[in-house]
């Protein structure tokens, strides 16, 4: 057939569909490779890629020494064009024997791992934490274990009102409650409200850490960070923490993506704050102490 009106070549013959800055190709993410994550405008030099929890995250570098992590993918550009980074052949290797070995002998929290051993009926123990951040961050790092003991985390809306709901559940020896306490530095509301609480029972222990919130209990250099921004009195702590990232920060939506990418990247115990992982650990064992014997 000939072409009668001059076009050329038949144009659904072509990658017609294909973006304006054309289809992304994928690229190892090896040490030096500069890119830019499309979301943010970080454009830094590959310092970096590692296993962290299910997904790989790459470490970006920039100009002024700054370090940031992304999850490894799609998202990203070089001199312009998209580009889907992966993990180099090494890494990959790398990440895949660490996680076996993990899955072999330990949990996340440092135990050993048992093996062929179903969850514990739930005791009439309980953890309580502050929030639903607590909560995923302590399931992930010691769920293994308490369901092995058979304990619950059940979270509260804040501690206001703890000393009531304490008295509500009545703890007793063989029915303990562990409560784990954000921002708990002396002279502070919640140590005020901490004190008159512990006076309910003996059968109750209250814990926590000095961080403002628990998103500060993860290293970070998980996320390429030495230390924490500092967040001005009077701003709303999270959402500056995520725009000190770099990462979207207006919604509560933002703040529970934001808080997904940080959970991320806790892999073990070790990659916590030692205060947090002694409360913690204090707590689990206040808890799990073998119930008493009947004379």
């Amino acid at each position: 057939m000939s072409d009668r009106y001059g076009y050329g070549t038949d144009v659904l013959a072509t990658d017609w569909r294909a973006p304006r800055r054309g289809r992304a190709r994928e690229v190892a993410a090896e040490a030096g490779l500069v890119a830019e994550d499309v979301d943010t405008g970080w454009c830094g030099a590959v310092v970096g890629v590692e296993k962290v929890g299910g997904m790989h995250v790459v470490h970006l570098e920039d100009r002024r020494g700054r370090r940031k992590g992304f999850p490894l993918g799609p998202g990203f550009l070089i001199d312009g064009a998209p580009v889907i980074l992966t993990a180099p052949p090494d890494e990959q290797a790398t990440a895949r024997l660490a996680a076996a070995r993990e899955q072999a002998g330990r949990t996340a929290s440092g135990s050993v791992r048992v093996s062929d051993q179903p969850a514990r009926v739930a005791s009439g123990s309980r953890i309580w934490v502050e929030g639903k951040h607590d909560a995923e961050l302590v399931e992930k790092v010691w769920g293994d274990d308490l369901r092995v003991e058979g304990v619950v985390v059940e979270m509260l809306d804040g501690i206001d009102d703890v000393t009531d709901l304490i008295r509500s559940f009545a703890p007793t020896r063989d029915q303990r409650l562990g409560i784990l306490v954000d921002h708990l530095v002396p002279g502070t509301k919640e140590t005020r409200i901490v004190q008159q609480a512990e006076r309910v029972s003996p059968w109750v222990r209250i814990l926590g850490h000095p961080y403002v919130d628990v998103w500060q209990s993860v290293r970070p250099a998980r996320l390429g960070l030495d230390t924490w921004p500092v967040i001005e009195r009077g701003r709303s702590w999270k959402h500056g923490i995520l725009a000190e990232l770099g990462w979207p920060h207006r919604t509560q939506t933002d703040v529970a993506l934001g808080w997904k990418k940080i959970l991320a990247t806790v892999r073990s115990y070790s990659d916590l704050e030692p205060t947090l992982l002694a409360s913690v650990e204090e707590l689990i064992d206040f808890v799990t102490v073998p119930p008493s014997r009947e004379e």
